[in-house]
């Protein structure tokens, strides 16, 4: 597993938690049983890799990789899988999982948007879901940039984040019936959770995303938005 470079005093820390603390075993435990009550993960994971085209000569890399879900669901089908993550404890836990089922072309790195550092050929393929929120918008540009970086022209990304599609003059309505809409799915705990989430963490809305993945040098191909919260984003480096 290897580590990220050590960060200059004035960069943001992208290793901090808001909200569930991920480096916490109990948590990552956790987490896909958390999850798995509002979403379906291996149907999310197969709709990305089927539409990023992925294909046994291709290297694909996860930042965010958390549980390593995806990372082990791709491995089969491609040549080699980049798998990054900012904590430690998640890392430690997919690294586990990819020994017990015998995949030997996952790399695991330490670090994030703003801290990997790329030292094999460019990728071909690169996915990012519920991670970029974690960034201020200043630091989403750099992170977007540098993803770009990593990318080879002609590359495809798959973003999925959660991104805010609604107007703000009636903000408290949408954001109260999307909390009483988490609780009615996952209980109080959910719930607390999506709070914790508008009112601490860094959610844009879907005209900033949009100029953000075009500055930092993609092509979106095709723009999704789902109950104002959620959007996934099919791009191509440019």
């Amino acid at each position: 597993m290897t580590q990220e470079t050590r960060r200059p005093m004035w960069q943001y820390d992208e290793s901090k938690y808001v909200g569930k603390d991920y480096s916490d075993p109990a948590e990552v435990a956790a987490y896909d049983a958390r999850h798995r009550q509002f979403r379906d993960m291996e149907a999310e994971n197969t709709r990305i890799i089927e539409g990023l085209e992925i294909g046994k000569e291709h290297t694909v890399l996860d930042v965010g990789a958390g549980t390593g879900i995806f990372a082990l669901q791709v491995a089969p089908l491609c040549r080699q899988v980049h798998a990054v993550d900012v904590s430690n404890a998640m890392l430690t836990f997919a690294q586990t999982r990819a020994q017990e089922t015998g995949l030997a072309n996952i790399a695991f790195h330490h670090g994030g948007f703003l801290t990997y550092e790329h030292t094999g050929e460019p990728v071909d393929r690169a996915l990012s879901s519920l991670a970029l929120h974690h960034l201020s918008d200043f630091w989403k540009q750099i992170g977007l940039h540098r993803l770009a970086g990593i990318m080879k022209p002609g590359g495809r990304l798959w973003l999925h984040d959660v991104v805010f599609s609604f107007g703000p003059k009636n903000y408290e309505t949408h954001i109260e019936g999307l909390f009483q809409g988490m609780e009615a799915k996952g209980g109080a705990g959910l719930a607390s959770d999506f709070a914790a989430h508008v009112r601490d963490e860094f959610t844009t809305y879907d005209w900033i995303m949009e100029g953000l993945l075009r500055r930092a040098g993609f092509r979106i191909d095709r723009a999704e938005y789902q109950n104002s919260v959620f959007a996934t984003y099919l791009c191509t480096r440019l």
